[in-house]
């Protein structure tokens, strides 16, 4: 990756190259550094972009881990943070690069009329395509090159049929990596990564194929291990809250062991169409209370699209109000890694939770991976838990070695 353009390298003609496979095979860094560097060495005075699903991961996934790099090599880097942008000097020559976030299909248009040496699209299957084929169309400048990495996703993704089967005829170097690629990776780290991932999403990150989920959406989930009953006195206390008028609500109180185990104490949940009468915002909130039954909660965690519930709470000026995250796919990785790890167990009274877990199915018949819109709504409220309070952060590590 690091030089399949230099002059003397067999693949210099490519007009594109794609790294894809596992996760933590140093993707990532390896490419950014050789994106700047072949910047400098076919370029003069020119514009590139840099460009993510959101402009913060790309601070914290590519400048963070990179910018230091280029300065030990010798590069002088400025960051505009109110611009995006980053300036790159050496040896006389400045270049500019241009920070995007591609999160949706809006995000075409902020990438429209520049014109571009190059362009890498970093994790770009979480990207719409029509962000990256206004982002391909502005590279125009004679010697462009297009610069793609991700992890696999569902083998119907656009860029995997567009991209990945077609890198040949569209004259593409294709890079498949692995975590033996990465050799800032001790075994213990690899072996650790293994053991979090089961199923179609360890065929994905660990051996970096692009495979299918079928079935169970947890699989990993086991009766003997993550259900348990539990009385002890908890450290701190949270309310996940998936709220519904036609569909179920399910609300459920967590509670921190001592040895930092978070349990599902017990739960809320009504289904009007086997009552054949729904609830009012207000009647929700009385389950919400009787469910706390006094308990110090630091938090209650509601469905983000729950607009008239959310301001129904902060109305009675008793609970404090955190919007869910609610990004699904990547929800469910989270719970999934939670569920491996043992930080996360359900007490037997949680009768609804318990049904959904061996319900909750992928539908194999999306061309995305979703799960079915059935038997999901205590799985929702315990998925909005584990990504807004259990794992509140999204930040990663690197490791790298420089040899002086």
């Amino acid at each position: 990756m690091l030089n399949w353009w230099c002059d003397n390298s067999p693949h210099r003609s490519r007009d594109a190259i794609i790294c894809d496979g596992a996760v933590r095979s140093g993707k990532t860094v390896c490419m950014t550094l050789s994106f700047v560097l072949w910047a400098f060495y076919r370029f003069s005075d020119a514009s590139f972009a840099l460009c993510g699903k959101t402009i913060a991961s790309l601070r914290r996934n590519i400048l963070t881990p990179v910018l230091p790099l280029l300065r030990e090599l010798g590069f002088d880097c400025a960051e505009q943070v109110s611009k995006n942008t980053v300036l790159i000097r050496r040896g006389g020559i400045e270049h500019r690069f241009y920070l995007f976030g591609g999160k949706d299909e809006s995000s075409a248009s902020l990438i429209q009329g520049m014109t571009l040496g190059g362009v890498l699209l970093d994790e770009v299957a979480l990207m719409p395509r029509s962000f990256v084929e206004q982002a391909m169309a502005r590279c125009s400048m004679q010697d462009a090159k297009l610069w793609f990495n991700c992890n696999p996703e569902n083998p119907y993704h656009w860029f995997y049929k567009e991209w990945i089967q077609r890198a040949e005829s569209k004259n593409c170097l294709l890079l498949h990596f692995t975590m033996q690629d990465n050799p800032s990776l001790s075994e213990s780290v690899r072996k650790r990564y293994e053991n979090l991932y089961s199923g179609a999403f360890y065929e994905r990150f660990v051996l970096g194929k692009w495979v299918n989920v079928s079935g169970l959406v947890y699989p990993m989930f086991r009766t003997e291990t993550h259900v348990a009953d539990w009385r002890g006195t908890p450290r701190r206390l949270y309310v996940s809250c998936d709220y519904g008028t036609v569909n179920p609500s399910s609300f459920g109180l967590w509670g921190l062991s001592d040895d930092g185990v978070w349990y599902r104490m017990r739960e809320y949940y009504y289904d009007s169409r086997k009552t054949g009468e729904q609830r009012t915002d207000e009647e929700h909130y009385e389950g919400l209370v009787s469910l706390v039954g006094g308990l110090p909660v630091e938090a209650v965690i509601v469905d983000p699209s729950a607009a008239s519930f959310m301001e129904c709470i902060r109305r009675h000026g008793v609970f404090r109000v955190l919007p869910a995250k609610n990004d699904v796919t990547d929800g469910i990785r989270k719970v999934s890694v939670a569920l491996k790890e043992g930080r996360i167990r359900i007490c037997p009274t949680c009768r609804d939770t318990l049904r959904e877990f061996t319900l909750y199915r992928w539908d194999e018949n999306a061309v995305r991976d979703v799960p079915k819109k059935e038997n999901d709504h205590a799985m929702d409220d315990l998925r909005y838990f584990v990504t807004t309070a259990l794992a509140p952060s999204d930040g990663g590590f690197f490791s790298v070695a420089v040899e002086r």
